[in-house]
C-alpha cells in the first residue's frame, strides 16, 4: 500500500466506494493490475446491493433538493479543470500502471478531459429551449409558447477501460451540468483514475450528494443498477452485447448507448498519401488499437495498393510496442493477456487463411506488435469481428462503390474516414456511408470533444458531446401562454 501512495500519490481510503462523500469499503475486493507487469497495484472494495439503494436514496434526495444554479455549476466544473491540470501526474501515473497507457495517450487523455470540463461549463449558462411558432397555425398567432429543459433525473454513467478519464467526464460532466445527479460504476479494471477523478470533482465544490462511485463488475453492481427503477437515463460506453442487456432492462427509460464497431476507412488514388498514411498508423495503433473508431478495415484503390501497404508497414515500425514507462514505447499492452492472446491468434488464423502479414504480429505476455495485414479473407475474425488491438487489414478496391458497400457490410456504424480529392467522390461518401460519423481526408479515427459523437445500427445511438449530452439528459418542457 505504501509504494500506491508513493507512485500514485493515492490515497488507500480511495480504494472503495463513495457515498455522499465518504469512502466505504464494504464489499467484496477485487485485484488492480498493472496491465504491463501483470503484478498487483492495490485491491478495491465494489459495491454491495445495499450501497446500490444507498446512492439512489441519497441522489433522488439530491434531485428534489435541486442542484446548485447554473453558473455555479460551471465554475465548479472550470475549477474541476484546474484541478485536473493541478494533478496530471497523478493521473498520469494512474492510466499507465492500471490501463497500460504510454505517456503520450495518458497525456493525451488528460488534455481532452480538461477540454470536455471547459465546454461542459460554456453549455450551463446557455442550455434553453426554443421559440414556438404559433403564427404558423390560423387563429392562434396570439399565443406565446417556448419549451424549457429540466433534468432529466438520476443518471447512471457506466463506463468503458480504454477511456477511463474523458469518456467518464463526457457522461458525468454534462449530466451534473444539466442539473442531474449522478451514479458512476467504471469499468472494474480501471478504478483508480475514476476515483481520482471523483475526489477533483469533490474538492473543486461538486455537492457530494450528486455524485457516487460503485466500483465493482457489471455482472453483479451493473445489474444492481439496471434493476433501480428510480434511475432515470443509462449513458453506457461498451460492447453490443452489453448494450442490449441495458436496454432492454431500460424499458421506456432513456439511455445513450455507444457500442461496438469495426471502423473502416477508404484511400482514394489521388489521395494525398503523405497525409494520409501517419494519420492512419496513429489512427490503428493509438492505445494499442483499443479505440472503437481505431481504423480495422483499410480500402485501397488497386493502382496504390502495393504503395500504401509498404509505406504503412514502414509507418507501422516507428510504432515500438512494450513497457508504457519506456519513452521510446509508442504502443503500450492490451488491457489483459487473454486479449492478447486472442489478438495472436486473430492474426495467426487469418495468415493461415491467406493473409499476407506485412509486419508485426509477435507477442510478449499482453504486448502485441502493431500489425499490417494484406488481403484477409472475409470470414476471418480480423476482418470481420471487432479487433481492439493494434490491427489493420487492407483490401484493394477497383469500384468506389465496392469499397463504400464494404464499409456499410458490417453490422455496425460509428464511424468511417475517406481519403480523396475528388469532390464528387467525397459528397458520394457522406451521402451513402451509414455512420455516425463520415470523416473527408481524416481517419475514421478522429475526434475533437465538442463535435455529435455516436453511431448507428449495432454501434448504438445518441450523441455524446457537452451540447448533445445535455439536451439528452434533459426532459423539454412546452409552455403555452394563451390569451
Amino acid at each position: 500500500m505504501e509504494n500506491l501512495k508513493e507512485t500514485f500519490h493515492f490515497s488507500t481510503e480511495w480504494t472503495g466506494c463513495l457515498l455522499h462523500g465518504t469512502w466505504l469499503a464494504n464489499g467484496p475486493r477485487f485485484r488492480v493490475l498493472d496491465k504491463y507487469r501483470g503484478t498487483e497495484i492495490t485491491q478495491v472494495s465494489a459495491a454491495t446491493a445495499a450501497d446500490v439503494t444507498r446512492a439512489a436514496d441519497i441522489a433522488a434526495a439530491a434531485l428534489e433538493r435541486g442542484a446548485p444554479a447554473p453558473a455555479e455549476r460551471a465554475a465548479i466544473l472550470r475549477r474541476a479543470a484546474a484541478l485536473l491540470t493541478e494533478r496530471r501526474q497523478s493521473f498520469t501515473d494512474a492510466m499507465v500502471a492500471e490501463a497500460g497507457f504510454t505517456t503520450p495517450d495518458a497525456a493525451g487523455e488528460i488534455d481532452r478531459a480538461i477540454i470536455t470540463l471547459h465546454l461542459t461549463a460554456e453549455e450551463c449558462t446557455r442550455l434553453v429551449g426554443d421559440m414556438v411558432p404559433f403564427a404558423a397555425c390560423p387563429g392562434a398567432h396570439q399565443r406565446l409558447g417556448y419549451t424549457v429543459r429540466h433534468p432529466i433525473g438520476i443518471v447512471c454513467a457506466i463506463t468503458p477501460f480504454n477511456s477511463p478519464l474523458n469518456t467518464v467526464l463526457h457522461k458525468v460532466a454534462p449530466a451534473f451540468g444539466a442539473g442531474n445527479p449522478v451514479i458512476l460504476k467504471p469499468s472494474a479494471l480501471t478504478p483508480l483514475t475514476a476515483a481520482l477523478l471523483a475526489t477533483v470533482l469533490l474538492d473543486a465544490g461538486m455537492p457530494a450528494d450528486f455524485l457516487a462511485l460503485l466500483q465493482g463488475e457489471g455482472d453483479t453492481v451493473g445489474t444492481w443498477l439496471l434493476a433501480e427503477p428510480r434511475i432515470a437515463f443509462y449513458t453506457f460506453t461498451g460492447s453490443t452485447r452489453v448494450g442490449r442487456i441495458i436496454q432492454q432492462a431500460a424499458g421506456l427509460r432513456r439511455t445513450q448507448m455507444e457500442l461496438g464497431s469495426i471502423a473502416s476507412t477508404i484511400v482514394c488514388a489521388d489521395a494525398d498519401l503523405g497525409r494520409a498514411i501517419p494519420k492512419i498508423a496513429n489512427a490503428a495503433f493509438r492505445k494499442a488499437g483499443q479505440v472503437c473508431t481505431s481504423v480495422q478495415r483499410l480500402y485501397v484503390e488497386r493502382p496504390i495498393l502495393e504503395t500504401v501497404a509498404q509505406h504503412l508497414a514502414q509507418a507501422a515500425a516507428a510504432f515500438p510496442a512494450g513497457d508504457p514507462r519506456d519513452p521510446a514505447t509508442r504502443v503500450g499492452p492490451l488491457i489483459t493477456e487473454s486479449a492478447a492472446r486472442r489478438a495472436e491468434q486473430w492474426i495467426a488464423d487469418a495468415v493461415a487463411a491467406g493473409a499476407r502479414r506485412l509486419c508485426g504480429g509477435e507477442r510478449q505476455g499482453s504486448v502485441v506488435q502493431p500489425t499490417v495485414l494484406l488481403d484477409a479473407p472475409a470470414q476471418t475474425n480480423a476482418w470481420c469481428q471487432e479487433a481492439f488491438a493494434p490491427l489493420v487489414s487492407l483490401q484493394p478496391f477497383d469500384r468506389f462503390e465496392d469499397a463504400i458497400a464494404g464499409a456499410n457490410s458490417t453490422p455496425y456504424g460509428l464511424s468511417a474516414g475517406v481519403f480523396t480529392a475528388n469532390l464528387e467522390r467525397a459528397f458520394q461518401a457522406t451521402r451513402t456511408l451509414r455512420f455516425g460519423t463520415v470523416q473527408i481526408n481524416e481517419t475514421s479515427s478522429a475526434r475533437s470533444d465538442v463535435m455529435p459523437f455516436g453511431g448507428v445500427k449495432d454501434s448504438g445511438f445518441g450523441k455524446e458531446g457537452p451540447w448533445h449530452a445535455m439536451r439528452e439528459m434533459t426532459e423539454e418542457r412546452l409552455v403555452i401562454f394563451n390569451p
